[in-house]
This record gives C-alpha cells, structure tokens and sequence, in this order.
C-alpha cells in the first residue's frame, strides 16, 4: 500500500528537524572543543579556519576526503564542500554563557 503524499512531507518534516537538531549538537561539541583549544582567541579568517578545519577532518578520516555523493560518478579525489558557516552559532555561544 502506497503512502499518501501527505504523510510522506510530515515524515520529510520530522526527519529536517531531527537533522537540524544533530547538526546543532555536533556543531556545539566542535564549538567547545575548539574554544577549549583557544581558537576562540585567535584572530584569523573563516575561510582559513575552515580549511584548516577540513585538513583536520581529512587527517582524522585516514588522509580520504568524505563523500558528498558526488565520488559516485567514476570522479576521483574530490574535495569535501561544506556550506558556509558550518561552524555556526553554536559554535561560539556553546562555552560563552
């Protein structure tokens, strides 16, 4: 039995919500961490954070950049592409209150 389209977008919706509130919880314990690290102190651009963040992330994962579903095409050594501001705003206000 097929499931009206109705139930499927509350679904949908239950599954953004429960994304966003994962994306909130890791981007909190990166936050403190960095903070804990002293990144918070240190004045240098985002973008620059970012790659050195991304550098981080790929040394960690074996020197293999993460698949962000565009590897599946026979392309070889792509570069993970994060949104902007993935760090987010609960990166810094996690450990300031």
């Amino acid at each position: 039995m097929k499931k009206p389209s109705a139930k499927i977008r509350d679904e949908i919706a239950k599954l953004q919500e429960q994304l966003k509130n994962a994306e909130t919880r890791e981007a909190e314990r990166i936050g403190r961490i960095a903070l804990k690290a002293g990144l918070g102190e240190i004045e240098i651009d985002e973008s620059e954070l970012q790659a050195a963040f991304e550098e981080a992330a790929k040394r960690f994962r074996g020197g293999k950049a993460a698949s962000n579903g565009k590897e599946r095409g026979g392309q070889g050594n792509v570069t993970q592409q994060t949104p902007p501001n993935s760090i987010g705003p609960g990166a810094g206000g996690a450990g300031e209150a």
